[in-house]
């Protein structure tokens, strides 16, 4: 009983000693949330088989929707559009005719390829955000006005995870289980 208490003595000790953790800043918060979808699109990219890639559903309403690919190069171009948008850059990739992406990326490592950069540039568009600059207007990448920095960057992350969704569906119809519904 006397070393249970004093382990419990010991380890309130220690616990009282441990520094509390720096609170969040602006970049670390966008830049969390950019990781999170990462995670998810791009082991979803590459777990496509091959010759899955350029799948389209050709029953029911999808006349004329994008292929598996082309949905996520053209995230990875909107990824890229909204960071130098929040970076007051211009893009610094081609991404292609109409948010297309680059028409050279075919294979599904040259298109995963795509979206890790497009994703390491967005995070250092995160790391420029502050809590003094984060509401700045910047042009809007998606043709006239103007937006904040933050929404631009934000808007990487909810568009993302619009065409992820489409994406899983798309793999779903072809006996894939996305890597994240493993887990």
């Amino acid at each position: 009983m006397k070393l249970t208490i004093t382990a419990l003595l010991l380890a309130g000790c220690a616990l009282a000693q441990t520094p509390a953790p720096a609170p969040p800043t602006v970049a670390s918060i966008y830049a969390s949330q950019l990781k999170m979808i990462e995670s998810e699109v791009v082991p979803l990219v590459e777990a496509m088989p091959e010759d899955k890639i350029n799948f389209a559903p050709t029953q029911g309403e999808f006349k004329g929707v994008r292929t598996f690919g082309e949905q996520a190069k053209h995230l990875g171009a909107v990824v890229y559009m909204v960071a130098a948008a929040a970076k007051g850059e211009k893009v610094p990739v081609d991404i292609g005719q109409d948010e297309k992406g680059p028409a050279e990326a075919k294979s599904r490592a040259e298109i995963a390829k795509f979206l890790k950069d497009a994703f390491a540039y967005a995070q250092g568009a995160a790391q420029t955000l502050t809590a003094a600059n984060e509401l700045q207007l910047t042009k809007s990448p998606f043709g006239q006005g103007q937006m904040a920095r933050g929404a631009a960057l934000a808007s990487a992350v909810w568009h993302s995870f619009d065409h992820y969704g489409q994406m899983v569906v798309y793999a779903r119809m072809n006996g894939i289980v996305p890597p994240a519904s493993r887990r």
